[in-house]
């Protein structure tokens, strides 16, 4: 569609059903069955296998909606088991990083690779290596698109998985025209990658209603009215790569903890757990990327979706002196703030954290009359309290998720998110290790 193609090759290498899939793993009877995976509080459907999608269980769906399906099926239902998908999607990202020295990790179960200067291999079949050593050393089923634009190698991928006849894979370049332009003529222009249902419906009214549209529309009326990012999608679309791999993550300027709990509380104490639980995961992070945090907020929420509880939806903003990474100092900043915008009696459904401001944490403007009163929620960072941290982090990744915690984290968390059918922490857990039997 383009005279001056792209001499770039992308990759993107995505697992099947991921969340199933790791699953599927441990629980090799589950193959074949109709299973789905639930978001937080086991509320809806966040992952499905094949065979469920074939009962028409919707992606999203309330799960009490579908229970006559699950009954009827016999349909296995799962709780999101986060720490093992984290885990299994490293190593997924692991093994597709061999075949490429270059690599963009774009989501939990998706990386793209760069293929340049690949050509003197068969790249479907190099596709098809991708896909069995996935397969064998991690166990997950994959799917491989390549194409010399990523915005068509999503695209591939998307034919790869969808359509039999390219057996988990499908590489673009082997595609003759009249091939290429029935994919983008069936294709909707609303599911191209990057687009979405509000600029999907304005395309529609434009009269473009498939990726060949899109790709043959006027660049300039694309630019005038949606922006630079709709022309680059088209220009990929035409087969001119305006994306380049990106192989380092870009730092978060915000980090938010939250989530909902198992049953609405009352409790003070209950509060404070929650709260000291989700900065410290945010601390966490914000270490990961050296990174420290000057302003924080907590915020807390009831029932908006039962109007007859009397609502109330407080955020409370707390500055930092200095920048810090020190869970102690950020979870003593976050409680005080907590104290400040509770009020008893409101039933409260949900609380959380967010770090904002967050500058690297070797870049600090410091107090002239700082001290090192460690009670202080500003106090800089010093030597002993950055190596607790490290330790911390250090058992927690080796012992796994909260072995040491700060006291106010509790231990019996009465709040805590219902997850009535989690699977164990198969990998990052010895007492929750499989067991095989001979």
């Amino acid at each position: 569609m383009s005279s001056t193609p792209s001499a770039e090759v992308f990759a993107l290498v995505d697992g099947n059903n991921f969340y199933v899939s790791c699953e599927r793993v441990f629980k090799p009877r589950l193959e074949g069955r109709p299973v789905v995976v639930l978001s937080n509080n086991d509320g809806c459907v966040v992952a499905r296998s094949n065979e469920a999608r074939a009962l028409d269980i919707g992606m999203g769906v309330p799960v009490f909606k579908v229970r006559d399906i699950i009954r009827k099926h016999n349909i296995v239902v799962l709780s999101s088991n986060y720490t093992l998908y984290g885990d299994m999607s490293q190593r997924m990202m692991s093994v597709i990083g061999q075949f490429s020295p270059r690599q963009e990790t774009y989501s939990i179960d998706e990386s793209f690779i760069d293929l340049a200067g690949f050509g003197q291999r068969d790249l479907q079949a190099y596709g098809h290596e991708i896909r069995h050593r996935v397969r064998t050393w991690v166990g997950i089923p994959t799917c491989v698109g390549i194409a010399s634009t990523k915005t068509l190698a999503k695209l591939a991928n998307h034919c790869a998985k969808k359509r039999p006849e390219y057996d988990g894979v499908c590489d673009w370049s082997r595609l003759d025209t009249a091939q290429l332009e029935h994919l983008l003529a069936t294709f909707p222009a609303g599911s191209v990658w990057g687009i979405g249902h509000r600029w999907g419906t304005k395309l529609l009214a434009m009269g473009i209603h498939s990726a060949r549209d899109l790709a043959t529309a006027d660049l300039a009326t694309l630019r005038g009215r949606f922006g630079v990012v709709m022309e680059r999608t088209a220009r990929e679309l035409r087969g001119i790569s305006c994306m380049s791999l990106e192989e380092v993550t870009a730092d978060k300027k915000q980090i938010v903890s939250s989530r909902s709990f198992g049953r609405a509380t009352k409790s003070l104490k209950d509060l404070e757990e929650a709260v000291t639980q989700y900065t410290c995961r945010a601390a966490v992070k914000l270490r990961r990327q050296a990174g420290g945090c000057s302003t924080l907020q907590v915020f807390l929420q009831t029932n908006s979706f039962n109007p007859q509880e009397p609502q109330y939806h407080p955020l409370a903003t707390v500055n930092l002196a200095t920048p810090t990474d020190d869970s102690l100092r950020l979870t003593s900043a976050a409680l005080s703030g907590l104290r400040r915008v509770y009020k008893p009696g409101f039933r409260y459904i949900k609380a959380g954290v967010m770090f904002t401001e967050i500058l690297p944490v070797a870049v600090q403007q410091l107090q002239l009359f700082e001290t090192e009163n460690i009670s202080s929620v500003s106090t800089p960072r010093n030597e002993t309290r950055m190596k607790l941290m490290d330790v911390m982090d250090r058992v927690n990744r080796r012992e796994g998720k909260g072995t040491l915690h700060i006291a106010t984290a509790g231990i019996k968390n009465a709040w805590a998110m219902k997850r009535g059918h989690m699977t164990p922490a198969y990998t990052t857990r010895w007492d929750e290790l499989p067991v095989a039997r001979a």
